[in-house]
């Protein structure tokens, strides 16, 4: 046994820190992105949805974008 410290740079396998709540967003309450509102437009065509709401928030937008692939199964 060894008394270093443990390094996690090392592990086979780290957690992943590139996914994160939107809920938990710093910026989550600011008004989506012209790239969210295409993109969920589009997806909403696709599932046969009304275009989304153009006050949606960042964090709403994604929700909403997630919940539009998988309905769509991507």
């Amino acid at each position: 046994m060894t008394d270093q410290p443990h390094n996690p740079k090392l592990d086979e396998h780290p957690g992943s820190n590139t996914e994160k709540d939107p809920s938990d967003w710093v910026s989550g309450g600011e008004p989506m992105t012209g790239a969210q509102a295409s993109y969920l437009t589009t997806l909403s065509e696709e599932a046969g949805e009304t275009p989304p709401p153009e006050d949606l928030t960042k964090a709403d937008a994604s929700k909403r974008i997630d919940e539009l692939k998988g309905a769509l199964s991507r």
